[in-house]
């Protein structure tokens, strides 16, 4: 049965490698489909603790994980809202980490950024040596940069914050959690974040977020913590087995079935999973080097959720990923201002090598 459309019709299950939404399993669209229920009744009560137990479970984790009925990009600004008061830092190196900054200026906060190239990675010793000539609030970095398919060692640049005890410590991880390794209680990650649809196969619509003590402390006298995303009303929703507003109701059920299914598979073994269709991407770049491509992540900072490929001058991104949709599949344009020179492929999510394989096949007919 056919799953996934690519808007052009529908397409065979396994043949949606955009990087997000990702696709879903059957099982878990079919969750969809069961009656409503009171958002506010026992029911959603056992739900809701049955989830909390599993999501520390999926995220590494003894604190509690909120989850919020809006995109990543809402939970970006519940960071920023909560965790600043007046300075906030961003690390820049790609279109999602700029995001991260511009929602921390359009909510009047005063940034500074350490921007790099894209296709580049952040140095934690750059990072401290800022924050030593300087007082922040906060500091905001992508772990999985979506756009560029960079992976920052988040472990390391939270351990370059950690001296500076004032300075909380804001990691979207949209295109990286599920796929790849996150320890925020063992990290020192204040907040975490991460959207549905991308390597946690779910539908768009939730955004899941994991807060420490200390971020929760600062919420509660955060001038700008605003309504919808005042994370001091989550933790009092959590500790009733409630949500602050009204959840996704639908995709709340089919969360209870994706996370038994995570579950079963083991944190290692989904991360060595996507580690594995990333590593078989990259060497497969590398054999049609030839053909003008070449990966845009350099080594040791690669994602395991998703690979940025640029082409050769004259080429066009884009018409490799028509070349692929006239083969039935879908992958991912280059985002922003590469668009025309790179397209990128989205091996994360319940995705196997299987289906990877199949992808790279009809690729390599594509690129030549």
């Amino acid at each position: 049965m056919s799953q996934s459309n690519s808007g052009a019709g529908q397409l065979p299950r396994g043949h949606f490698f955009l990087p997000g939404p990702t696709e879903v399993h059957p099982d878990v669209l079919q969750a969809q489909t069961r009656p409503m229920i009171s958002h506010r009744g026992a029911g959603i009560n056992a739900i809701m603790k049955e989830l909390q137990e599993g999501l520390e479970v999926v995220f590494c984790t003894e604190r509690p994980v909120f989850i919020g009925t809006n995109s990543a990009t809402g939970f970006m600004e519940a960071g920023v809202r909560n965790a600043a008061r007046t300075k906030v830092l961003s690390l820049v190196n790609g279109a999602f980490s700029k995001r991260f900054a511009d929602i921390a200026k359009s909510c009047g906060f005063e940034v500074d950024t350490i921007e790099v190239e894209w296709g580049e990675a952040h140095d934690p010793d750059q990072l401290a040596d800022k924050l030593s000539k300087g007082t922040y609030d906060c500091v905001t970095m992508a772990h999985s940069e979506t756009s560029t398919s960079v992976l920052n060692d988040v472990k390391s640049l939270a351990a370059a914050a950690a001296p500076f005890e004032d300075t909380l410590v804001l990691v979207d991880s949209v295109s990286g959690f599920a796929g790849a390794e996150l320890r925020p209680d063992e990290w020192g990650i204040d907040w975490l974040l991460t959207g549905s649809q991308k390597a946690f196969a779910l539908p768009p619509g939730l955004a899941f977020g994991v807060p420490s003590e200390q971020l929760l402390q600062r919420a509660a006298s955060a001038p700008q913590r605003g309504y919808y995303f005042d994370l001091a009303k989550f933790a009092a929703a959590h500790e009733k087995m409630q949500s602050p507003s009204t959840p996704a109701l639908s995709v709340i059920f089919a969360l209870q079935v994706q996370l038994k299914r995570m579950i079963a598979e083991g944190n290692e073994a989904r991360w060595a999973r996507h580690t594995a269709m990333a590593e078989r991407t990259w060497a497969w770049v590398e054999e049609h080097a030839d053909a003008g491509l070449s990966l845009m992540a350099p080594e040791g900072y690669r994602s395991p959720c998703v690979t940025a490929i640029t082409v050769a001058d004259g080429e066009s991104g884009p018409k490799i990923v028509k070349g692929m949709a006239e083969k039935g599949w879908v992958i991912g344009g280059g985002y922003g201002k590469t668009k025309p020179s790179a397209f990128r492929i989205g091996h994360m999510g319940d995705h196997t090598m299987d289906e990877l394989e199949e992808l790279l096949s009809d690729l390599s007919e594509v690129v030549k």
